[in-house]
C-alpha cells in the first residue's frame, strides 16, 4: 500500500496513523530503520495535526468575534 502525503490526509486520518505508528514504536519491535522511518513520519504527522488545529482555531475565532464593527481579516492558509 502507498503511503499517502501527509498534507493530503484529514486531520483524522493524521490522528489515526499517528496513533498507529505510536502503537508499532511502543512495541519496539521494528527493526532500527523502520523504527526511525515509522518516528520521522509521526513528526510530521503531529506536525500536520497542529497546523490543522491552529487553522480550525483560527475559523473559530473569526467566527465568534466578540465585536460586530470589528473587521474580519481573511483567514490565511499555511498549509499550503
Amino acid at each position: 500500500m502507498a503511503t499517502k502525503k501527509i498534507e493530503n490526509l484529514s486531520f483524522e486520518a493524521t490522528l489515526d496513523e499517528l496513533e498507529t505508528i505510536v502503537n508499532q514504536l511502543e512495541q519496539g519491535e521494528l527493526e532500527l530503520d523502520k523504527a526511525l522511518s515509522q518516528f520521522e513520519r509521526g513528526i510530521g504527522l503531529a506536525r500536520s495535526g497542529q497546523q490543522k488545529l491552529n487553522g480550525a482555531q483560527q475559523k473559530v475565532d473569526i467566527l465568534m468575534s466578540n465585536s460586530p464593527d470589528e473587521k474580519l481579516e481573511p483567514f490565511t492558509n499555511t498549509d499550503s
